[in-house]
Parts: structure tokens; C-alpha cells; sequence
């Protein structure tokens, strides 16, 4: 008796072990940033909905990267677990800052949702991709200022671009989102670039360039678009976003 009494008391615990692994998403679509009422002309607060809707919590990664115009690195981190990115900062209030997160949970996947959905089911993990800028907002209904998104764009499902197109570049690509020209300081040897959009179909390509290049994009549909570079001593690639 008392042995069928600690098997059953096991096999309760276990069972409420593996109800408590919520494994659930939502579409990077569906999800966003929004800054905090207390950011000020020194400081920021960006809370990411990903860390909500997004289980198992503890699995969620993001990874910001906040850049200015030129494409130069105002501050990085890397926050697991955690819906806030809050520092402080000395940004001119005439800057427009562009913001990128990469969020990913490798244990959660939207199986859950295709299900309620009635659509088969693809087993992906959570791997999107947000990109937007901050302006310093004022107005009759706001005198006092407030950081505001431009675009407020919903996140890009990046599961299917290959690896080597997020990883992140040290050319410098402006101003992103753009909707005629990207102007780009490239190697001084010559190089070769491709334009590929989300699903990795080539939309432009020059060859045998070297230097600042000032892109034509007028033509390009909106959407996010990786711009890769090839030359001699390497291969980089970095993102951009056409309005």
C-alpha cells in the first residue's frame, strides 16, 4: 500500500510538471514594441509583447541593437526573459534612431495557434525579426516630448532566410527604411552585391563596384531586404528596410 501510495504521489508530480510546460506563440505579426510612458529626453523603455505571448517564458531571447543614422552602434544587449530594454542615453532629440530585435525561443513553436487555426501544422521555432526608429515627438496634445515609433512594423517570421543573412555586419548601410536610394560604404576593393528579399529571391545585383555605392531601391516592393556582399577577402551581409 504504501508503495502504490509514492508511485501515485511520483506520477502526480510528474504530470504537473508537464502541465506547467505552457508551450505556446503567436505569429511575429501579431506581436511588437512600445516605448514606456517613463522614457525621458535621457533615458528609454521599450517593453516587447514576445515576452507575454511567448511560452516558455524563460526560453525568450532578445536581441537589441539600437544604431543612428550613419549606422553607427548607439548600444547592444541581450535580455533573456524579459519584456523591458531601459538605459539611459545622450541622443540629440533631432536624431531618429532605427531599432532592431531579433527575438527567438527555440522551445516554443505555433503549432497551438495553426491548430486553433485549422492549418497544418510546421513545428518551427520562434524566430522573428522587428525593425523600426524612434523620433522625439512633440505636439499641441504633447508639449513636453515623448519618444515615438515612426512605423510601428510588426515583426518578420526569418525562420526560412538562411542563417548567414541575420548575422550581423559591420558595412555601414543607410538611411533604413529607405524609399529611393541606400547609400553604402562598402570595401575599397572590389566587391559584388545582391539584393534578396525575406523569402531569398534576388531582386538586384551589381558587379565589380568598389567604395560608396549611393542604390537605387525606388523598385523594389516594400518589405525587409538583405543586401550581401561578396568580395575578396570575405562576405557580409546586412538588412535594410524599403518603405
Amino acid at each position: 500500500m504504501k508503495k502504490i501510495i509514492i508511485s501515485l504521489v511520483v506520477v502526480l508530480g510528474l504530470t504537473q510538471k508537464i502541465k506547467s510546460q505552457v508551450i505556446t506563440a503567436v505569429p511575429c505579426d501579431m506581436l511588437g514594441m512600445s516605448v514606456n510612458v517613463g522614457s525621458s529626453q535621457t533615458s528609454i523603455s521599450i517593453y516587447h509583447s514576445g515576452q507575454y505571448m511567448t511560452h516558455p517564458r524563460e526560453n525568450n531571447i532578445f536581441n537589441w541593437e539600437f544604431t543612428d543614422s550613419q549606422g553607427n552602434i548607439l548600444h547592444q544587449d541581450t535580455i533573456v526573459d524579459g519584456a523591458f530594454c531601459n538605459f539611459g542615453h545622450n541622443w540629440s532629440l533631432t536624431d531618429t534612431i532605427n531599432v532592431s530585435v531579433h527575438f527567438i525561443n527555440d522551445s516554443a513553436n505555433l503549432d497551438a495557434w495553426y491548430m486553433n487555426q485549422g492549418l497544418p501544422l510546421n513545428g518551427n521555432s520562434i524566430n522573428c525579426l522587428f525593425e523600426d526608429q524612434l523620433y522625439w515627438s512633440t505636439g499641441t496634445n504633447n508639449p513636453w516630448g515623448s519618444w515615438t515609433f515612426v512605423h510601428n512594423n510588426p515583426g518578420l517570421d526569418i525562420t526560412n532566410v538562411n542563417e548567414s543573412k541575420i548575422v550581423k555586419s559591420n558595412l555601414k548601410v543607410y538611411p533604413s527604411p529607405t524609399s529611393n536610394y541606400l547609400k553604402l560604404e562598402g570595401p575599397k576593393e572590389d566587391y559584388s552585391l545582391q539584393v534578396f528579399n525575406i523569402q531569398g529571391q534576388l531582386f538586384h545585383e551589381l558587379n565589380n563596384i568598389s567604395g560608396y555605392q549611393n542604390i537605387d531601391v525606388s523598385f523594389l516592393p516594400s518589405g525587409l531586404y538583405f543586401l550581401n556582399i561578396n568580395y575578396y577577402s570575405g562576405n557580409e551581409t546586412t538588412s535594410f528596410i524599403k518603405l
